[in-house]
This record gives structure tokens, C-alpha cells and sequence, in this order.
């Protein structure tokens, strides 16, 4: 198997795991108080369910990272939300509707377009320490500015989780490929900075979705989706040297490709998001309490109500 298809395999996987991780705590989010304290969350077992299954995904998106570079590893994110699909359906006691199928098929031709045109070639460049930190205080700043109060709380959060996320990834590449080539010692200045940085934005971006997902899963996860490889992509594309194939005539198919997989997840929000009212509507008519009374009771309150009748 070479690099690319190595890759590609990765991200499968891990893009299941990441699916079924946002099922996950986006159901924890509908059971928790808005109040909720991240002490509490740490003490149910969802909460280390979800993490698990996100620090499987996360292994297996590094293994990726080190096949494949990040113009075509971070778009294969997006499988995360079409895997989400069915899961989030069948946890939610539903079918999967048209246009979700739509916005899955529309995705899938858009990634097949990125595929494509991405570079096959495994990664070999690396940030630098400057890179590095310039990288890391930019992140920071923005994610102060998306997570400052105001209107669209949950999509800016999903915004900023899927920015550091992203340069997470980013910097997790920087250092997979200088850890895994021995260029250098393994406690080198710059190894030790990217991996600080690496921890606290992969957990930056986890307590910022599980924010997100308070408001509904559809479009927290849609914005996640797409800033994640758009984050990563200019990383890679303005610091590490990675190119699309075919030069400047790739660019033609990978925005085709960029338009459909956009398009797809658009659908796919809009239907999630038609879908949790019907869902929400379905749960209130059923009545949340049914009494069923025992044969014996129920036989005394016929004799009490012929009694009566007698009277």
C-alpha cells in the first residue's frame, strides 16, 4: 500500500471515530445544564466515552498525517459529518431523510474532486520555531475574538474548535514527520513547544465543540467541518510548501470540488436542522408518565364503583 492509500484509509477510520464521538457528546450537551461546570462533565462516563472515541480518531489522524500531506488528509474531516448522518438518525429513532442523502452524495463527489487534486507525496517539511510560535499566538488570538459573548454563541465556538483543531493538526504533522525521521534530538526547544501547543489545542478544541453541540448538532458540526481543513490548508499551503497536482489548472477542479463538498454540508445542516424540531415534537406528545393499575386494584375499584351504584 503506498502513502496516499495509507492516507486515505486513516482518515477513513478516523473520521468514524470522530463521528461517533460527536454523537456522543452532542447527546451529553442535550442532557447537561447550560451551568455545567467542566468538573461535573468529567465525572460521567459519557464524557470519557466521547473522549475516548475522539483520542482514537485523533491516533489515527496523526498515523494519516505522516502518510499523506494536509491538503489531503484535513478534507477527509468532512467524512465526519456524513458518517454522523445515519448515527446521529438511529440515536435519534429516525430515518434518514432525502436531503441528507443528497448533501452526503454531494460531499463525497466533492472530496472524490479533492482527492484528486491534492498532493500525494508524503510530507517531509516541517515549521519552524518562529513558525511555530507565530502560528500558535495568531490561534489564540482568534479564538479569544470568536469566544467573546455575543450573538451565535454555538456557531462561533464550533468556528474557533474547528480553528484549533486544525493548527492542531498542523502542528501534530510538524511533529510526527521530525520525531519519525531522527533528524534531530526528541527534546529538542521546537519539539517540546509544538507538542504544548499541540495538547492544549486539541483540548481547546474538545471543550469548545462540547459547547457548540448545546444548541443541536447540525450546524456546530457543518462549521467544524469545514474551518478544520480550511484551517490546516493554509498552513500548509503558505508554510510547508504543499501544492495542488497539476498546478495552477488544479486549482479548477479543487474548487469544484470545495463548491459540491460545501454545498453537501450545507444540505446536510439544513436537513438536520428540520429534522430536530420534528424530532423534539414527537418526544412532547408522547405522555411522560403512564399509570397501569394491577389486576387486583383493578378489581376493587369495580366492586367499590358497584357498591356505589347499588347506593
Amino acid at each position: 500500500m503506498n502513502a496516499t492509500l495509507a492516507a486515505v484509509a486513516l482518515s477513513l477510520v478516523s473520521a468514524a471515530a470522530y463521528a461517533a464521538a460527536a454523537v456522543a457528546q452532542a447527546r451529553l450537551a442535550g442532557r447537561t445544564a447550560p451551568g455545567t461546570g467542566t468538573l461535573r462533565l468529567l465525572g460521567r462516563g459519557a464524557w470519557w466515552c466521547a473522549v475516548g472515541l475522539n483520542a482514537g480518531g485523533a491516533l489515527l489522524h496523526v498515523a494519516a498525517l505522516k502518510y499523506g500531506p494536509l491538503t489531503l488528509v484535513q478534507p477527509l474531516g468532512a467524512l465526519t459529518l456524513v458518517a454522523a448522518v445515519p448515527l446521529g438518525a438511529r440515536a435519534a429513532g429516525r430515518r434518514v431523510t432525502v436531503t441528507e442523502w443528497r448533501g452526503t452524495l454531494l460531499t463525497l463527489l466533492g472530496l472524490g474532486a479533492l482527492l484528486v487534486t491534492a498532493g500525494g507525496a508524503a510530507p517531509h517539511e516541517t515549521l519552524t520555531m518562529t513558525e511555530a510560535l507565530a502560528v500558535g499566538a495568531g490561534t489564540m488570538a482568534l479564538v479569544a475574538g470568536l469566544s467573546r459573548p455575543g450573538a451565535r454563541p454555538g456557531l462561533r465556538h464550533a468556528a474557533a474548535s474547528g480553528i484549533t483543531s486544525g493548527v492542531a493538526s498542523a502542528l501534530t504533522q510538524t511533529l510526527t514527520v521530525a520525531v519519525t525521521d531522527r533528524t534531530g534530538p526528541l527534546l529538542d526547544a521546537r519539539l517540546v513547544v509544538v507538542a504544548v501547543l499541540v495538547s492544549a489545542f486539541a483540548m481547546g478544541g474538545l471543550l469548545l465543540s462540547q459547547t457548540a453541540y448545546r444548541g443541536g448538532l447540525g450546524a456546530p458540526l457543518a462549521v467544524v467541518t469545514l474551518a478544520n481543513p480550511v484551517a490546516a490548508a493554509v498552513i500548509g499551503l503558505a508554510l510547508l510548501g504543499e501544492r495542488f497536482q497539476g498546478g495552477p489548472a488544479g486549482l479548477v477542479p479543487a474548487l469544484l470540488g470545495t463548491v459540491a463538498a460545501v454545498r453537501g454540508v450545507v444540505l446536510l445542516t439544513r436537513a438536520q436542522a428540520q429534522t430536530a424540531p420534528a424530532v423534539a415534537g414527537a418526544a412532547s406528545a408522547v405522555p411522560s408518565r403512564v399509570v397501569i393499575s394491577s389486576p387486583r386494584a383493578a378489581r376493587r375499584e369495580q366492586r367499590r364503583r358497584v357498591g356505589a351504584g347499588h347506593h
